[in-house]
């Protein structure tokens, strides 16, 4: 009984450490938030998932990380932005699945490329390609919120371990 209990508990905290764990993405990864990187073929390949983190690393003011719409994404506008900063040190924080669209909106900069779309996976993803502003944007020195779905997982865990052990 006791074997299976500590297999029980083990597999139940590794399943929670799978749960919780999240991945960083650099974007454009040593060349950062540029003009001249191809952010498409830096997607490829990506698997995006609700947790993830975007890094976008640039110099301070002369770049922006702005969020937007799939239309304002095709036409390189940020006039209707869904979130922005420019502080050089940018966390995204991916919150719903879909597809999540970035811009710098500095005049030219996206037109020269600097944009990039994000497809995050998860469930109940409605596949409509729009963003409805499911990232957080967190500019450096900001505190990351984390989600309180991590309080009920650790709960949760803590009341199974006890009723696999009595």
């Amino acid at each position: 009984m006791a074997s299976s209990s500590a297999a029980l508990v083990t597999l139940l905290v590794a399943s929670c450490a799978a749960m919780a764990a999240a991945t960083s993405y650099t974007v454009g990864d040593g060349k950062g938030w540029v003009i001249g990187v191809d952010y498409s073929g830096w997607t490829s390949g990506k698997s995006f998932a609700v947790g993830d983190k975007l890094v976008f690393t640039y110099t301070s003011k002369a770049h922006t990380v702005t969020e937007v719409s799939q239309s304002d994404y095709s036409s390189c506008s940020g006039s209707n932005a869904l979130a922005n900063d420019d502080s050089g040190a940018t966390t995204v924080t991916l919150n719903t699945p879909g597809t999540h669209y970035y811009i710098c909106n500095i005049p030219g900069h996206c037109a020269g490329g600097m944009k990039v779309a994000v497809t995050v996976g998860g469930g109940g993803s409605s596949g409509s390609g729009s963003s409805s502003g499911g990232g957080s944007i967190t500019p450096s020195g900001a505190v990351l919120q984390v989600p309180a779905m991590g309080a009920v997982v650790a709960a949760a865990a803590g009341a199974l371990i006890k009723v696999a052990l009595f």
